[in-house]
């Protein structure tokens, strides 16, 4: 069971109804005769996610007046997941250096500019170097903090958390009830859920699985991304096809709620129906760029080579590594995060013992 779970935009009946039924999505114990046969909950953290997402809303220094909301922020979100999921493994996944350089090969427009955005407000901050400095001291404390966690902590160079995420909720689970719980904030996740792959949207506090997107986008998650390909993306400067909103992309795509479709298929029914409306003709003009949007968008084929794939697989069959609370204890004693996580010391056994493998 998980306690506090949360489900927004619904009537109290179907509250209860979606309740029971992600209960018994996790439900990971399975009776065969008199053996117990223990299925796998496998927990994937957008770490850039949750540490953005925690030093945007956390302007926390500590008593020598250092911004610490970004690194307590963190640990205390990732509390919160493994409590609420209750997994049997946990990996964190960082961006590697140059992760966009892959997808900017593409669209040299992809993420421009995301360095220029505040993401705090100036009372927390000199100017945006000292903003950037705190970013990376934290973060660099972060995987100082994790190494004595038994959590799997994973980076490539010139590959995005997305791709290894991608990849590792199709690797990963071996067993048809196993599921793999990805959180994040991002849409582009949720493309990838299906009955093994759940996307946890903190923000919403709401598990997306394939009912919930059939419930709030009227098709399945595999036609998720052609919505995306369709209507861009802003956050990453990725744009979509003029005069198409989320409301018209039924209205001219009624298809997409019907069956799931290919990109081919688009182009098809805009070559079909080009005389009715100039969106279709606009689909049929930008055929070369929704094709490179949907590229770069596309996480059923993330972006990493044979090699990176050799390496992933390594990390997920590599022994967990060493669970060390006393030196977890001593980090957040000399970084006087003080009452950021209450009773530090219960709360680290709390969370993270049971993730140890018992021989």
């Amino acid at each position: 069971m998980i306690p506090g779970v949360l489900f927004v935009h619904s009537g109290y009946k179907n509250t209860i109804m979606k309740q029971k039924e992600l209960f018994n999505l996790l439900d990971g114990i399975q009776e065969q005769g008199e053996e117990t046969v223990k299925n796998e909950r496998i927990l994937l953290i957008d770490g850039l996610n949750l540490f953005f997402r925690n030093f945007a809303m956390m302007n926390m220094v500590n008593p020598d007046g250092v911004h610490i909301g970004g690194l307590g922020g963190f640990f205390r979100s990732l509390g919160a997941e493994i409590r609420r999921i209750d997994p049997t493994q946990v990996y964190v996944v960082f961006d590697g250096a140059g992760s966009a350089n892959n997808r900017k090969n593409i669209l040299p427009e992809y993420k421009s500019g995301r360095d220029l955005q505040r993401i705090t407000n100036w009372d927390a901050f000199d100017d945006l170097e000292d903003e950037h400095d705190a970013k990376v001291d934290q973060m660099v404390r972060i995987i100082q903090y994790l190494k004595t966690l038994p959590v799997k902590t994973c980076s490539i160079d010139k590959v995005e958390a997305d791709d290894i995420i991608a990849y590792f909720s199709k690797v990963i689970p071996k067993k048809p009830e196993d599921k793999v719980f990805i959180v994040s904030s991002d849409k582009d996740f949720l493309q990838l859920v299906n009955k093994n792959v759940i996307v946890y949207r903190p923000m919403e506090k709401e598990f997306y699985t394939e009912e919930t997107i059939q419930e709030k986008y009227k098709m399945s998650p595999k036609n998720f991304i052609l919505h995306k390909t369709l209507l861009g993306d802003n956050s990453d400067k990725v744009k979509g096809v003029k005069g198409l909103g989320a409301k018209g992309l039924y209205k001219k795509f009624p298809e997409l709620t019907e069956r799931d479709l290919t990109l081919n298929d688009i182009f098809d029914i805009c070559e079909s129906k080009l005389k009715e409306h100039v969106v279709y003709a606009r689909v049929i003009h930008s055929r070369n760029d929704l094709e490179k949007n949907y590229k770069i968008m596309d996480l059923d084929n993330p972006m990493i080579s044979k090699d990176d794939e050799k390496y992933l697989d390594a990390v997920v069959n590599s022994e967990v590594p060493p669970y060390i609370p006393d030196q977890f204890v001593a980090f957040y004693n000399q970084d006087k995060l003080g009452g950021m996580i209450r009773n530090v010391e219960f709360w680290v056994k709390e969370i993270f013992e049971k993730l140890v493998i018992k021989k």
